[in-house]
């Protein structure tokens, strides 16, 4: 099935539901304006194979953007809204994008950033006129500027898809280039024909989207809700009462969230957890982070066996999955390999002994480029060139399943001892007066480095010298010595990105300065 298809046959069908505002684009409404887009694209001379950005917060009009690409063949760049403008200047300049469309909210952002990158012809801002922003060129209001162009489909309709960047963790993002068929709109790619099929994706399926639009995951999701005539109802942000309130009003039937969601909604107070009927949902998905194992067994215990857990990155390495009675019985895992060939390997690319860490290789189920830079894609293949890797470490069980333990830039070495922090931020996030935890290694001059854990404590808590002996005698309850941190500081709120990815480097750069460390992400 394809949009097109059901805008044509019940074009009053809800395509997205914003869920804080409650505005509702119909399917009728979705197809008119990603042609109109598609139009604006071939008139700028936009062919295929060719770029354009998006720089926007969760929006109404985010989907009918990328919507767009995908009915001319172009490669959509859809920016973390959360960037500074010399952070989104580096991705639009990078990406080669001639047009962005962004909103009268990013603007301030997007004209500084802009102002970098003279390859931009032009800036397309939704709620421009609403606004009352007066625009220069290269900018104009989004809706005048379509206004005067077909909705019925170009004449050269070829499929367009994504170029996302890597989050920029450990060093400056890259774009992620995968091949692109030269084939109708109608047909879509061979990942999401897997991903329809291992996830029950159906038409007029709900679905539940808390995360940010950008990201691979929820832009893939919600793009796959389309297609097969769904309806895609928006979290502007994440709440974790109104995300249970949603899931009633909406009877919604499939979701995605990140680990640090669960978290959250675990911490609500039981009332108000069980006020809430979550009973329509058929499939949570989550992934972005490993899950603390007493987490997923609550969330298990609360909504039943529909939680799925899948691991893969952007580049489309390879995948791994499983659902909850494979985690139950083995706890911890990301799941068996579906797509791609798994080795675990040693520093010499050597196969790792059954249960022993290793960074983790993949004989890649598809081809992927980083956007014009050839070294930084050798330097993510093995030397033959057959395998690839983002870095991760893990190790597999004797059945086949595969546990992340953290990656490989995270490591610790302490007096020539290897320490991963995952499985201390793993257990630190389970006590009750913790909402959030980063471990990392600060300097020493004895050790080389320590473990170090920065927590931001739950509202209402007090942070102080008591909580802090209170969590030091918690790790070292449940973890060697050597696992558990020095000392730990504390923070309002961490810099986890929307995504659930913590961004580490912020927090290192506060004890490194710097200094070199084997910590980077």
């Amino acid at each position: 099935m394809y949009a097109a298809h059901i805008a044509a046959d019940d074009p009053d069908r809800p395509c997205i539901v914003m869920a804080t505002s409650g505005t509702v684009v119909t399917y009728g409404e979705y197809e008119a304006r990603s042609n109109q887009l598609a139009h604006l694209f071939r008139d700028r001379g936009l062919q295929r194979l060719d770029h354009y950005s998006l720089f926007m917060e969760n929006h109404a009009r985010f989907l009918e953007v990328c919507g767009a690409g995908e009915r001319s063949g172009l490669y959509v760049t859809a920016i973390n809204s959360y960037l500074t403008a010399d952070e989104m200047a580096y991705v639009v300049d990078n990406s080669r994008s001639r047009i962005v469309v962004t909103s009268a909210a990013k603007y301030d952002v997007a004209r500084e950033a802009v102002a970098q990158c003279p390859q931009v012809e032009q800036v397309l801002v939704v709620g421009a006129a609403d606004a009352g922003l007066q625009l220069e060129a290269p900018f104009v209001d989004y809706s005048a500027a379509v206004a005067p162009f077909p909705t019925t489909p170009i004449d050269d309709e070829r499929l367009g898809t994504p170029m996302l960047y890597s989050s920029g963790t450990t060093g400056q993002p890259k774009g992620i280039l995968r091949p692109l068929p030269d084939v109708p709109p109608s047909e879509q790619l061979p990942l999401f024909d897997f991903l329809e099929k291992l996830w029950r994706y159906r038409e007029h399926m709900v679905y539940l989207s808390p995360a940010p639009l950008y990201h691979s995951a929820p832009l893939a999701a919600n793009a796959l809700t389309i297609r097969v005539g769904g309806t895609c109802v928006i979290m502007e942000r994440f709440d974790p009462e109104h995300y249970l309130q949603l899931l009633e009003q909406h009877r919604a039937t499939h979701s995605q969230l990140v680990p640090t969601m669960f978290s959250r909604m675990l911490k609500l107070p039981r009332e108000l957890r069980e006020r809430y009927d979550v009973s329509s949902l058929e499939i949570a998905i989550h992934a972005a982070a490993p899950c603390p194992v007493p987490v997923k067994q609550q969330m298990i215990e609360w909504w039943g066996p529909i939680i799925h857990e899948y691991y893969g990155a952007t580049e489309g390495l390879g995948f791994t999955a499983c659902d909850s009675e494979e985690w139950l019985a083995h706890p911890g895992t990301v799941g068996r390999p579906l797509l791609g060939v798994l080795h675990v390997l040693d520093d010499e690319m050597n196969e790792v002994p059954t249960g022993e860490r290793g960074t983790i290789w993949f004989e890649a189920a598809s081809t992927f480029e980083y956007f014009d830079d050839p070294e930084k894609t050798r330097a993510a293949l093995s030397p033959d060139g057959t395998m690839a890797s983002v870095g991760d470490v893990g190790y597999i069980d004797d059945d086949g399943y595969l546990y992340l333990t953290d990656r490989a830039t995270f490591m610790i070495i302490s007096g020539g001892v290897n320490i991963y922090p995952q499985e201390c931020e793993n257990l630190l996030i389970t006590h009750p007066s913790v909402a959030d935890a980063a471990v990392f290694g600060v300097p020493d001059p004895d050790l080389g480095e320590v473990v170090k854990a920065v927590v931001q404590p739950m509202p209402d808590v007090d942070a102080g010298r008591e909580l802090e002996r209170e969590l030091l005698e918690f790790c070292q309850q449940h973890l060697a010595r050597v696992k558990c941190p020095r000392s730990i500081d504390f923070d309002d709120e961490l810099p986890r990105l929307p995504t659930g990815k913590l961004y580490k480097r912020v927090l290192r750069d506060r004890y490194w300065g710097e200094g070199d460390s084997r910590i980077v992400g």
